[in-house]
């Protein structure tokens, strides 16, 4: 079985001599010719700031190499405020921001040095920048000096965003209570908008990609269906991603209403009942058609991992069997399918045959998805995962 120790020894070779984490690549070598990535580099200051939270010898050097590669390295734009895509791409992301604000929040938890001001600090710009108050949901992304705004407008943002401004809350808690109040309204009301309208209006086939008005776009990205963050159709793992995120504010907000419990059901439900062996092969294919058909074929590692985590914390909320034994079978398959015994991590991508597969995917970048399959199934269910391990 994948052992977090493991993952986490083969996570800490991304960490990079100037500070911050590089992209990794099969080997557990960082692939010299990638930029710096800001999601990297939050994503995995995150699972490092879990990893204190464990007690991880030598976890808190990592956070503070992270932190101070979101603070003070070239990835934060000190003229013109938020963080960068990248070293080689100044363009500001909501997708990024959700993590740099989730890294500012775990290490808040976990009490690293600077975790609470780098979290003020994501939080503000995530506000200001990227909020749409009027929409209740996020912009996707601007130039680097904030003079321009894409008109694209997608779900996998504002997925991350309910995922970060949870985590802010719990991480801020003790000390700003109208703000805890009011990040948690805004996870209530972009979970109501985007599970408890669009996808249940839709039969649980959640939109993923809109015009600035909120207009949904079924046909983006035909052409390019494998899109490693805006793929066509029916995303698999963000269908199971969103039945979790309910469960986590419903555990976070005062009075959750019941519809959270029931969409987290029913969407989970319409995803593995589709989505699994869809083309007659084990696993989930990465993406669906609007009739279920198989777009996307390949496997990916992280919708099996949401999968898991969904199915493990249903388990935990409801009681019921049934999710612990779908939690158990996915579980084992991805164990004989994408585990990687010379890493210790998971396969990213693999071909419907099981093959390792680089069609969207070339590595084992990060430890995100994993990380938090391997430690959501047997503790409490909170707003964050770093709440969870705090409990």
């Amino acid at each position: 079985m994948t052992s977090l120790d493991e993952l986490l020894g083969f996570a800490a070779r991304s960490a990079l001599p100037s500070g911050g984490f590089g992209y990794l690549g099969d080997d557990g070598q960082v692939l010299p010719e990638r930029p710096v990535e800001t999601w990297i580099v939050a994503r995995m200051t995150h699972v490092f700031g879990l990893a204190v939270l464990l007690g991880r010898p030598g976890a808190e050097e990592l956070v503070r190499s992270g932190l101070d590669a979101l603070v003070d390295g070239p990835l934060h734009d000190a003229e013109h405020g938020g963080w960068a895509a990248s070293t080689a791409d100044a363009t500001k992301a909501a997708y990024v921001h959700a993590f740099v604000v989730l890294a500012g929040a775990t290490a808040t938890v976990a009490g690293v040095p600077g975790g609470r001001g780098l979290l003020h600090d994501a939080v503000d710009v995530w506000h200001r920048r990227f909020l749409d108050p009027a929409e209740g949901l996020a912009v996707e992304e601007w130039d680097r000096a904030w003079t321009r705004c894409d008109d694209y407008r997608g779900v996998n943002a504002n997925m991350h965003g309910v995922e970060a401004v949870l985590a802010a809350a719990d991480a801020l808690d003790a000390d700003d209570a109208a703000l805890t109040a009011r990040l948690r309204r805004e996870a209530l009301r972009a979970t109501e908008r985007i599970v408890h309208g669009w996808a249940r209006d839709r039969d649980w086939r959640l939109p993923e990609h809109f015009s600035a008005d909120w207009t949904p776009l079924p046909d983006y990205n035909r052409a390019d269906p494998a899109h490693p963050f805006r793929p066509f159709g029916v995303t698999v793992g963000h269908q199971f991603e969103w039945a979790r995120l309910a469960l986590h504010v419903r555990a976070a907000v005062p009075d959750p209403p019941s519809w959270l419990l029931e969409d987290a059901v029913a969407l989970f439900d319409a995803a593995a009942t589709r989505g699994w062996a869809a083309d007659g092969r084990p696993g989930f294919p990465y993406t669906l058609d609007w009739s279920d058909r198989p777009v996307a074929g390949a496997r990916m590692h992280w919708v099996l991992c949401e999968a898991i985590a969904a199915a493990a914390v249903l388990a935990r909320v409801t009681g019921e069997d049934r999710y612990a034994e779908l939690a158990a079978r996915w579980r084992a398959h991805g164990e004989e399918r994408f585990a990687d015994p010379a890493t210790g991590s998971w396969h990213h991508e693999l071909t419907p045959d099981g093959a390792v597969g680089t069609g969207t995917w070339v590595g084992q970048p990060d430890a995100y998805h994993l990380a938090q399959m391997l430690l959501l199934g047997d503790r409490p269910v909170r707003g964050s995962v770093a709440a969870a391990l705090r409990a």
